[in-house]
């Protein structure tokens, strides 16, 4: 079966703003095979979008951050055009990818840091890392930290994590807000993936 005889991906296609003749060769084999994982998938994805612990434009810039994580051109383009949609601006959108960047680069250093936990040198030099955009982000403290733990939970930071955890919830964020952004930015790597 052709991608764009595939009602499922063409609605897809069409809720994400995603152009119907883009493809990915994990889509052909799932549309090939009729697989039942698609419908699984929209679903997961409109569920998530639309949980109830944060708004449409958080829940596109948290969508976008995972993009940005997995390097998903398409996917990029079309979070950032959903969450511009909902009123996002230029310097959030620039924020959502600065806070991936500058994830990454604690991800990998306090990871390393933790595998060689016990090691005195690594664990008493200062990071010598700066990390600015973290100070006064103009998404606001709460959701930066929410942002910051989505990304370093796809990337398996559990430092960044527990930290990130910690501190989210010292900006007011509840355990189902943080659970909803967890569960978003699991679904959405997934749909990274496939698409």
């Amino acid at each position: 079966m052709d991608i764009s005889q595939n009602e499922t991906v063409v609605n897809f296609f069409t809720d994400l703003g995603i152009d119907l003749t883009h493809t990915s060769h994990s889509l052909q084999v799932l549309v090939a095979a009729d697989s039942r994982f698609l419908r699984d998938l929209k679903l997961n994805v409109s569920s998530v979008l639309g949980s109830s612990n944060m708004t449409r434009k958080e829940a596109y810039l948290l969508a976008l951050s995972v993009a940005v994580n997995q390097k998903h051109e398409v996917l990029m383009k079309a979070f950032e055009k959903l969450a511009k949609n909902e009123g996002t601006s230029d310097a959030e959108i620039a924020e959502t990818h600065a806070c991936t960047g500058v994830m990454n680069v604690n991800n990998a250093f306090y990871r390393f840091r933790h595998y060689m936990a016990g090691v005195e040198y690594y664990e008493s030099q200062p990071a010598g890392l700066r990390m600015s955009v973290m100070m006064n982000p103009v998404l606001g403290k709460e959701f930066f930290e929410l942002m910051s733990i989505v990304v370093s939970a796809l990337n398996g930071c559990e430092r960044c994590v527990t930290s990130h955890e910690s501190s989210v919830k010292q900006h007011g964020a509840t355990e189902p807000r943080i659970y909803d952004a967890i569960r978003l930015g699991a679904v959405i790597k997934s749909l990274c993936l496939i698409f």
